[in-house]
């Protein structure tokens, strides 16, 4: 189903930092004829001029470029902003290596207007991710239309109702890069908004640059990252557990998938002593209270 089909005007915002070119061609040629607009924020790629001429070779596709790495909250919301201005009624999300199967933004605006009710406040739907981390899965066998509450979804293939993001505000640009949208979810949620996952809207996705298989009561795939995101996996959690709105049991979940991801990362994968030297520094600046980039270990 093409834009013309939807029910909704839909701007969807890419953020780019040294992209995958190939996999953004691909990426842009899947999302364009879905929407009425592709917005590409660069954040400081160092080939950003080969960004500009690629994305400038799409039709209804727009690029800015930031000059430097502000944050992925910053990206989100200078995207954001520019597709409020435009009018659109819903915003969809995309990370630079999502690709969106191709009714995905059709399903997700669907579900999007039929959820919301005149006595209902919906503020984001999330399409399914496949891909090597996603061997667990709430949704039923193919062919039957499920839409699933979540407390909280990734912001790739998310897609933002525009009255929650007026009502709501954009999002915490000091977190700069995880937990970005985890907190806007929990401001959400603490409002009376409310969220769903669509089992029929689907995109290949990766979290992390590649998994860990660890057998915990059944065998789970966490995602191995580079270790200066560990500082901002732990700084921007404690961040969010010093704040009143997230739940009690958000809590709970998270810091049990820290010690896990601790004892895992810390002590047996990936390059561990950098791996714990980083969770250590976010744990501590995360108390300090400290945001935004990481500057120096102050």
């Amino acid at each position: 189903m093409n834009q013309a089909d939807n029910t909704l005007s839909t701007v969807a915002v890419v953020t780019t930092f040294n992209p995958d070119l190939s996999v953004l061609r691909e990426q842009l040629s899947r999302t364009a004829p879905q929407v009425e607009q592709v917005i590409v924020v660069d954040n400081g790629s160092s080939a950003a001029d080969s960004i500009r001429v690629l994305v400038e070779g799409f039709a209804k596709t727009h690029w800015f470029s930031l000059g430097e790495n502000r944050g992925l909250g910053y990206a989100h919301n200078l995207g954001i902003g520019k597709a409020l201005e435009e009018g659109a009624e819903s915003v969809l999300i995309l990370d630079q290596d999502t690709l969106p199967e191709a009714d995905m933004v059709s399903v997700l605006a669907e579900t999007l207007v039929s959820s919301s009710a005149p006595d209902s406040r919906v503020a984001a739907v999330g399409a399914r991710y496949v891909g090597a981390q996603s061997k667990k899965c709430f949704c039923a066998e193919a062919g039957v239309r499920q839409v699933i509450p979540a407390d909280v979804l990734i912001s790739s293939g998310a897609l933002f109702s525009a009255s929650a993001l007026r009502e709501i505000g954009t999002m915490d640009e000091g977190l700069f890069i995880d937990h970005v949208d985890t907190e806007w979810f929990l401001r959400a949620h603490h409002r009376g908004w409310r969220s769903y996952g669509v089992c029929d809207a689907v995109m290949r996705h990766s979290l992390g640059e590649r998994t860990f298989r660890v057998w915990l009561g059944r065998w789970r795939y966490l995602p191995i990252h580079k270790p200066f995101r560990y500082y901002y996996i732990y700084r921007n959690s404690v961040l969010l557990y010093r704040r009143s709105y997230p739940t009690i049991r958000w809590k709970q979940t998270d810091i049990l998938r820290l010690l896990m991801m601790f004892v895992m990362f810390a002590v047996f994968a990936g390059d561990r002593v950098e791996n714990l030297k980083m969770m250590c520094l976010g744990i501590k600046h995360g108390v300090r209270g400290n945001d935004g980039p990481l500057m120096s270990e102050i």
